[in-house]
């Protein structure tokens, strides 16, 4: 696997091997050992996640104040515009965002890890998202920066007909939102 740096050191793209013909493709999704090579950690996974998502739909930014997870994040079918936004204010990238294209042709994945408040929005017709995360659900603990905060600035590819869940539309300011340490 291809390991890409993004804008903000500690979230990663991960590239993985495809070997495909005219009958298909094949290619290793997870690999515990190489993973934490290439994250320099060892990285427990607690929790699979699968999400089917229909086009203009923006999920986040979310993010776990206590029990904050870690994801490793990828698409199966379409695509999205994945972000993650640094919440750790003792981060030297604290407020800052990355964002990268997954698509199902790409087979790329981002590991965004805790301290992080992250988002997708679905740029294709429809999109399959499965996420691997560090620690369980813990509704009690979710919290949501809205998605056009102003402060973040963050580059969505906005769509026409853009879908909000209730709980996103409600999403706090940054300047608001609750950070870890």
């Amino acid at each position: 696997m291809k390991v890409v740096p993004t804008a903000i050191p500690e979230v990663l793209i991960i590239e993985p091997l495809v070997f495909g013909d005219s009958r298909g493709f094949f290619f290793e999704s997870f690999n515990q050992r190489a993973f934490s090579q290439a994250v320099g950690q060892d990285v427990q996974f607690l929790q699979d996640n699968h999400s089917r998502s229909a086009h203009g739909v923006l999920r986040g930014l979310h993010y776990q104040l206590l029990r904050p997870q870690g994801k490793l994040v990828r698409v199966v079918r379409g695509a999205v515009f994945d972000v993650a936004v640094d919440i750790r204010r003792s981060s030297p990238t604290f407020g800052r965002w990355t964002g990268a294209m997954l698509t199902e042709d790409n087979c790329r994945q981002m590991w965004i890890p805790p301290g992080f408040a992250h988002g997708f929005l679905v740029t294709s017709e429809s999109a399959d998202f499965l996420y691997k995360t560090t620690d369980y659900y813990a509704p009690e603990h979710e919290r949501c920066i809205i998605w056009n905060d102003a402060e973040l600035a963050i580059e969505w590819p906005v769509p026409m007909g853009l879908q909000l869940s209730e709980k996103d539309a409600m999403g706090c300011s940054f300047a608001a939102a609750e950070k870890y340490v």
